[in-house]
C-alpha cells in the first residue's frame, strides 16, 4: 500500500545540516590545532629566546668580572704610577735641596745617591771650610757622617763624604 504520490528518497546520513554542522566541527577543531601549533612554536620561541638570555647574561657577568678585574689592575698601576711620581718629586727636591746645601766655595765632582745615604766627592779649599759649610748641614740631615780628604795637586782638598740614615731610628721617630 502506497500512501505517498511521491516516490521515496533515499535518505541519506549526510544531510545539509549534518554537512553544515560537520564543517563547524572541522573549522573549529582546525581553529584549535591552529592556536595548538602557534602556542607550541610562541612556547619554543620563548624557551629559546629565555635561554639566549640566561647565556648573554652569562657573558655580560663574566665580561663584568673581567672589567672589574682590569679596573683593579688599572687603579693598582695608577697608585704605582703616581707613588713612583711622588717618590721622584721627592727625589728631584732632595737632589735640589742638596745642591743648594753645597755652598760656592766647595766644588762637587761627583754625588752617589744610596737607598740610605749619600756619597759625595768634591774639592774643598781646607778642611775647615768642608765641616763648617758643608759637614753642619749634612749631620743635621744624616744618622752617621764620614769625612776623608786628602790633597789636589792645586792646593786645594779631596774629600769623600760618606753619609748614612739609620731606618730604625727613623722608623722610631716617626711613631
Amino acid at each position: 500500500m502506497k500512501y505517498s504520490y511521491i516516490t521515496p528518497r533515499k535518505k541519506s546520513f549526510f544531510t545539509k545540516d549534518f554537512q553544515l554542522m560537520f564543517t563547524f566541527f572541522n573549522v573549529t577543531f582546525l581553529m584549535l590545532f591552529i592556536t595548538y601549533i602557534f602556542l607550541l612554536f610562541r612556547s619554543y620561541q620563548f624557551d629559546s629566546r629565555a635561554q639566549e638570555i640566561v647565556l648573554t647574561k652569562t657573558e655580560t657577568s663574566q665580561s663584568i668580572e673581567k672589567m672589574e678585574l682590569y679596573t683593579d689592575k688599572v687603579t693598582k698601576e695608577y697608585l704605582f704610577a703616581e707613588n713612583i711620581f711622588t717618590a721622584n718629586s721627592v727625589l728631584k727636591d732632595s737632589i735640589t735641596n742638596l745642591f743648594d746645601l753645597v755652598p760656592n766655595r766647595i766644588t762637587l765632582s761627583q754625588a752617589k745617591l744610596l737607598e740610605n745615604g749619600l756619597i759625595l766627592y768634591g774639592i774643598t779649599p781646607n778642611e775647615d771650610v768642608y765641616n763648617f759649610m758643608l759637614a753642619a748641614p749634612l749631620r743635621s740631615v744624616f744618622n752617621r757622617t764620614y769625612s776623608s780628604f786628602y790633597p789636589a795637586q792645586n792646593g786645594w782638598l779631596r774629600f769623600v763624604s760618606t753619609n748614612y740614615t739609620d731606618k730604625e731610628k727613623e722608623e722610631l721617630n716617626e711613631d
